[in-house]
Formats: C-alpha cells, structure tokens, sequence
C-alpha cells in the first residue's frame, strides 16, 4: 500500500508542455497531476500504448481529440472527466487567466517519452 503528497514543485514536463508532479505508480497504472499556465496551448500528441483518464481540478480550458473516425473539442472545466484512448490524437490548451490544473491516469504505466508522437494539431503551440 502507497500513500502520497501532492509535491509543492513539478517534478518534469508532459511531451505536450504542461508542468507534472508524479502522485502514484503501480503495475496497472499511473497518476500525475498536470498545471497548464493561462493561456498556454500545448503540443498536439498521440499514444502508442497507453489510454488516459483526466479529471479537471481547477481552470478553463479546451481539448481536441480525434481518433480518425471522430473529431471533437471538449470544454474542460472543474469536474469534468474524459478519456483519450491509445492512438487517439490530441491537443489542449489553456483558455483563461489562471491554471488548468487536472488529475491524469495512464494506463498501463507511462513507459518514457518515447511513448508520445508529435502530430498536427487543432492549435499553433505557444510553447
């Protein structure tokens, strides 16, 4: 059994741009905690093995997601939860004056940074 803290400063940066902090790791998965400055838009990503669920903490922003049979953006606001799985593409971004903050799980474990591709996205990157 695990037990951890919140830590007060990122621990690295996600291949898309925003600040993590590492909260639990176990065989199944992983969870981080992602802030995304005001008004950042992050780089447009997709997944070779691993599926995640977000849940938004705190913020406005917006995410594209597209699988190649749907495409859509998604407001994230406190309280909403998505999934992006394996393969599909994806960019987010910042659309207000304070931070996004969200709670993501990947599953299996984030395996390193080789796991994400750089794609076009919806958005120019600010970053």
């Amino acid at each position: 059994m695990k037990t951890t803290m919140l830590p007060e400063h990122p621990d690295a940066k996600s291949p898309a741009g925003a600040d993590i902090r590492f909260l639990m790791d176990g065989e199944t998965g992983n969870m981080i905690h992602s802030t995304v400055p005001p008004h950042q838009v992050n780089k447009a990503t997709v997944h070779a093995t691993v599926s995640e669920f977000w849940y938004v903490l705190e913020g406005h922003g917006e995410i594209w997601r597209d699988n190649g049979v749907e495409s859509c953006i998604t407001v994230l606001v406190p309280g909403t939860s998505i999934d992006i799985p394996v393969g599909t593409a994806f960019q987010y971004r910042n659309a207000s004056d304070v931070d996004l903050k969200f709670i993501c799980v990947s599953m299996p474990p984030w395996p390193g940074n080789s796991e994400a591709t750089y794609v076009k996205g919806k958005w120019q990157p600010t970053i």
